[in-house]
């Protein structure tokens, strides 16, 4: 039997080993590669594969693994010159997750290990800096009882607070040596406290027990509903990455910083990033401090500013994307410790996408490809209006782009309980931690006092398109007391404030907001994707205003007209309940007559603002006790008309009977649709007159697809395209010239007996939306909310399947109906109008299965066009 190898050097390993060794891992490789070992400490990957059998074993290491470290250990011990432990010299190491997709801040790191009692006072002796020596060992404990042991970490900043309130000083670099040293023994009781054990001294078990916490923060929650929101998979895994450490804690000439090879808020070509003197690189990214600029680093250290930036330059040159890097100067060597391709803003992106292909750092593909097609949708997010005028209360740092407002919520619980309640809120806090993520998917922003742009909040923030403001100073909160108190001002929870995440500010007026505009940046990629892809993008659209928007965004036409929408409005709910009332179909036929001209001038709205482009519209769909009160309430109003003899009586036990007669106790399954249509062919008869009678009236010809929906058996569409063409011709127009007809795939028995029903179609339009309920057996309404959550925690499903199309089995119904129907019509046109036309993940699924066009709603529509380009370069067709 083959064994297994669990541990990689750092100088084994290459960017090509990303499955197996994680993201940072493989950058670490990479860039040993490109920088040289002197620029890179060394150290050692434990692979993803190692996480993966761990969990497997139920938490226990894989055979052999042990030995492998053990291995690889000794191995940097002989590179370095230094042994871990030892008193005189000690090696020490930072113990790192390294996912093969970057989870910025949602799994643990363990600095400084390998010190003790003994290794502190050989490093104190080594570096002749007490002070440091004790500051790195009161860092380790604090860090490995938070992270391998879990102690709150409320415990430990407690209790540096009280010792700094001892000596009158605000500052943690303000403390000095007997300080540090009192609060070492202070961390260890507290570990002894809450575990009943003696703080590890040997330094092998130290690191075991980290690589452990390593592997177990894999399945924490935090790391967990990380995964969930950005669809990565459970069984990845993670790989753990033990590199020497470098210190940036040793003085004033010592450092830590996060650094970009450009702007990571706008994709400007200037490098950006954090530094903080006299710092570890926890202290930078954490938040606790607030960090300052680097472009401020030319002014401290010019020679190694000047060397940052020439490497930030190699780097993007050799991944041929924007780099984000984290590095560290200990006593004037700059130190790089890892790379990897920087999560940025939608505006970054594009900005980015432009710039290296004016530069010639890649090609328009290429360019196109390094776009999260998902995330452009923040590009669209609304902005403070320019015209408005209001007082900026506080400034921070510009941390995610796009403007909020709503109520101020301190905790990510009370901002969850919000989110469900309708209620739009901004999350406040000092900063924020892994454990805060759930409230960044409730919250509309995101709000702090402390911290810089590589902060958590910001990089969460940026990741999942939240507007964010960081580290406003003036910002003093109290989550105790649950105020802000800010310039004077005194804000309480459930008041409302408004952030511009794009210029850093903060208010308490009302700003009103407006939509984004599609800048020169983005509309050069949208057209180089239209250049490269071969999916048609349309909108769902049932309005003239959302027709106009969506051809604002790039929409080729309207790939789902809901005409139920239009009998909705205020002024037509009258005439659609007369004609559910009608008891002949006489008295139907003259209801319908009223509603006529008001849906004729529904699509002569829709067709003047398409111009001549294909718009499909759905005839009538939902059952019609959708237009009546509901039967409940209905039926308490008319006892309580009885109970005070209401002049309205009658009237009311009329209406009660007739919803009692169309009553069904599962109506999604019962009377709609094209069931609609053979029962009341008077109803589809008026919507056909009146697209046909729009059709005729339009200045520029359009190009009307009338859709049948809820089609189960060849003979259902064949009934109702007769329909539709005996009333095209009483209209005067011809069917394949002036208009086609076709249905909307939306059940099992279509897809499998596609062929019979694509004889009498000339477009299949897939409603993935129910597809995905009558072929799973889901309801929509109640599964996502009810056990698709427990699914995806037991791993019974990766991702929702009304989020992302379910490909083995929705998916697969979509291929076999596309066959089937093509082969019985070869000229039959395909697409998609649910939710999933939207979807990145699924439009490559919809490129792959040979589907014509896509249809979104209008501010999915850029999304669908980056997408759409992406698929063709990635699948070729």
């Amino acid at each position: 039997m083959v064994s297994t190898r669990w541990v990689y050097d750092f100088a084994d390993g290459s960017r090509e080993m990303r499955e197996l060794l994680g993201g940072k891992g493989a950058g670490i490789a990479e860039m040993t590669r490109v920088l040289g070992s002197e620029r890179v400490p060394g150290g050692f990957t434990i692979t993803t594969e190692a996480c993966v059998e761990f969990m497997r074993r139920g938490r226990q290491e894989p055979d052999g693994m042990g030995e492998d470290v053990a291995e690889a250990l000794l191995r940097l011990e002989q590179q370095s010159g230094k042994q871990l432990g030892d008193t005189e010299d000690p090696l020490l190491v930072s113990v790192r997750s390294g996912a093969r997709d970057s989870m910025p801040g949602m799994m643990d790191t363990v600095l400084n290990l390998g010190l003790n009692d003994k290794s502190v006072m050989g490093l104190a002796k080594t570096t002749r800096n007490d002070r440091f020596a004790w500051d790195s060992y009161r860092r380790f404990t604090q860090m490995f009882g938070n992270v391998v042991r879990g102690i709150p970490s409320e415990r430990y900043e407690d209790a540096i607070k009280e010792s700094k309130d001892a000596r009158g000083v605000k500052l943690d670099t303000e403390l000095d040596v007997e300080a540090l040293r009192e609060l070492t023994g202070t961390f260890k009781h507290i570990y002894k406290e809450h575990t009943g054990e003696d703080f590890p001294q040997d330094p092998n078990v130290q690191l075991r027990l980290a690589i452990r916490a390593v592997f177990d923060s894999w399945m924490g929650d935090r790391a967990v509903a990380y995964r969930r929101y950005n669809h990565i998979p459970d069984d990845w895994g993670t790989a753990v990455n033990v590199q020497q450490m470098v210190f940036g804690n040793k003085g004033d000439t010592s450092g830590s910083g996060v650094a970009f090879s450009r702007d990571e808020v706008t994709g400007a070509p200037e490098p950006s990033g954090d530094f903080l003197p006299n710092a570890q690189g926890e202290d930078v990214v954490s938040g606790a401090r607030t960090p300052r600029d680097i472009a401020e680093m030319r002014e401290w250290m010019p020679e190694l500013h000047a060397e940052l930036m020439e490497i930030l330059r190699r780097l993007e040159k050799h991944y041929k994307n924007m780099q984000d890097t984290e590095f560290t100067v200990e006593e004037g060597r700059l130190f790089m410790l890892q790379t990897r391709n920087a999560k940025r803003p939608a505006q970054a992106a594009v900005r980015f996408a432009v710039d290296a292909v004016n530069e010639g750092l890649l090609t328009r593909e290429e360019a196109l490809m390094t776009i999260d097609a998902s995330g452009l949708a923040a590009l669209l997010h609304p902005a403070f209006d320019p015209k408005a005028k209001f007082e900026v209360l506080a400034t921070g740092v510009n941390a995610s782009p796009g403007a909020a407002k709503g109520e101020v919520v301190f905790t990510a619980a009370d901002a969850v309980l919000a989110a469900e309640e309708g209620r739009d809120v901004i999350l406040v806090r000092p900063f924020t931690d892994a454990d805060d993520v759930s409230g960044f998917h409730a919250a509309k922003g995101i709000l702090t006092s402390e911290g810089g742009k590589a902060s958590h909040a910001a990089l969460v923030a940026r990741g999942m398109g939240r507007p964010a403001v960081v580290g406003v100073d003036a910002l003093a909160i109290d989550l105790k007391a649950r105020e802000i108190r800010v310039n004077g001002t005194i804000l309480h929870e459930g008041d409302r404030i408004a952030i511009d995440g794009t210029r850093g500010g903060v208010t308490i007026e009302d700003v009103p907001l407006v939509e984004a505009q599609v800048d020169a940046n983005f509309t050069t990629v949208l057209d180089w994707a239209d250049d490269v892809r071969r999916l048609g993008i349309r909108a769902n659209a049932d309005t003239p205003h959302d027709a106009h928007r969506a051809r604002e965004l790039g929409a080729e036409g309207i790939g789902l007209c809901r005409t139920e929408h239009m009998f909705m409005e205020e002024d037509r709910q009258p005439k659609m309940r007369a004609m559910i009332m009608a008891k002949t179909v006489h008295a139907r036929r003259e209801a319908l007559a009223q509603l006529l001209p008001l849906q004729q001038k529904d699509f002569e709205g829709l067709f003047e603002v398409m111009a001549g482009l294909p718009v499909t519209i759905r005839l009538l769909d939902p059952p019609l006790h959708e237009f009546l009160p509901n039967l409940a309430d209905l039926s308490a109003q008319v006892e309580h008309a009885r109970m005070a003899e209401d002049d309205d009586l009658d009237e009311l036990e009329v209406l009660l009977k007739r919803v009692e007669e169309i009553h069904e106790e599962n109506p999604m399954l019962g009377t709609r649709g094209c069931r609609l249509g053979i029962l009341y062919p008077e109803i589809y008869e008026m919507q056909v007159q009146a697209i046909m009678r729009a059709a005729r009236a339009a200045e520029q010809q359009p190009h009307p697809e009338i859709m049948i929906p809820l089609v189960n058996y060849e003979h259902e569409l064949e009934l109702m395209r007769e329909l539709v063409i005996r009333i095209g011709a009483q209209e005067g127009l011809a069917e394949g010239d002036d208009y086609t007809v076709g249905t909307m795939i939306e059940l099992p028995r279509a897809c499998t007996t596609a062929d019979r029903i694509a004889r009498h179609a000339d477009f299949f339009s897939f409603g993935t939306n129910d597809l995905t309920q009558t072929a799973l057996g889901f309801s929509r309404d109640d599964a996502e909310s009810k056990f698709v959550p427990m699914y995806l925690d037991r791993k019974i499903i990766d991702r929702s399947p009304f989020e992302t199309i379910d490909e083995k089995g929705v998916g697969w119904l979509v291929r076999l109906a596309s066959w089937l129907g093509r082969e019985a019509h070869q000229g039959l046109k395909l697409g998609v109008c649910g939710e999933h036309g939207g979807d990145p993940d699924s439009i490559h699924f919809f490129h792959q299965s040979g589907l014509d066009y896509v249809s979104c709603s209008p501010f999915r529509v850029p999304i669908a066009r980056i997408a759409a380009a992406q698929a063709k370069i990635a699948h070729g067709g």
